[in-house]
């Protein structure tokens, strides 16, 4: 991060290595080190499980990742462009990154860490973000093996998970991040931040996972609120009609003339039960 730990600024390193972001990576690289410091220290302590890093780019964040404590970093990176410039810091850090080449939508978390506690922080690349979240959020072992997740998303993304009932943004992603977690957002981060400048602004947000959520059966829970929020604007007689409509609202003490969005985290659990 500084001259005095012997690793070039990041824009030395993105030139040396020719690392133009690429959009259909989804990749935009966050160069301030300010932030990324700022980033690291909201998943503290760092050296009580292992960092998982997805889509670290030329290393910002992994950096100060380092820099934070981070006992063990585990940067999962799809572009090959990006190995050579992980592999000086990982020179610079012996025995504290280890760089995995691969597709973070098929990677095996559990595996990965050999069944240690996990804690993943993220600049995640936009166009994989979203599905990345859901696979994290609906592992099948539960509690999962991550401890928390301190991630970066488009503005837009972070309100629908964190939304609550009744507001525009509440939605699917808000009822199963709600179910299975706790999550808010940290702070907004302006597109000025990144390389190049994303057109929207971003959010960090943090998500802990609830001990015991409420017992639902995944496939019917997504099942339930893919009809809802489908069809959002009408009422849930109609929208649930395929499940059960009135006789399915009815049975779980629901007025059949609700929406969607008017419903809570328990009660599309109660309806997913039911079905």
């Amino acid at each position: 991060m500084t001259a005095a730990e012997g690793l070039p600024p990041l824009r030395a390193v993105i030139e040396a290595h020719g690392l133009a972001p690429k959009k259909s990576l989804g990749q935009n690289f966050l160069l301030d080190l300010n932030l990324t410091g700022r980033i690291a220290r909201q998943a503290l302590p760092l050296d009580r499980a292992t960092v998982v890093e997805v889509g670290p780019g030329p290393g910002g964040l992994t950096r100060a990742l380092l820099a934070e404590g981070a006992k063990k970093v585990v940067a999962i990176e799809k572009d090959p462009r990006c190995i050579a410039a992980l592999e000086e810091i990982a020179a610079h850090h012996p025995g504290r990154l280890e760089i995995v080449s691969a597709d973070a939508l098929t990677i095996d978390l559990a595996a990965l860490s050999g069944g240690q506690p996990v804690k993943i922080v993220a600049n995640l690349p936009y166009n994989v973000g979203t599905q990345l979240l859901l696979n994290w959020l609906t592992s099948t072992a539960w509690p999962p093996v991550w401890e928390s997740l301190t991630l970066m998303f488009q503005k837009e993304v972070a309100e629908r998970i964190v939304a609550a009932p009744g507001t525009d943004h509440y939605g699917r992603l808000s009822v199963l991040a709600g179910w299975r977690s706790r999550a808010k957002i940290l702070f907004d981060v302006s597109p000025s931040a990144f390389t190049p400048p994303p057109k929207v602004t971003s959010s960090i947000v943090q998500l802990v996972p609830r001990e015991s959520p409420e017992p639902a059966a995944l496939d019917k829970l997504e099942k339930v609120t893919a009809a809802a929020f489908g069809q959002r604007r009408k009422m849930l007689r109609q929208s649930l009609k395929s499940l059960g409509g009135e006789a399915l609202l009815t049975s779980v003490g629901i007025d059949p003339q609700r929406r969607a969005e008017t419903l809570s985290v328990s009660e599309f659990v109660r309806l997913a039960n039911a079905v």
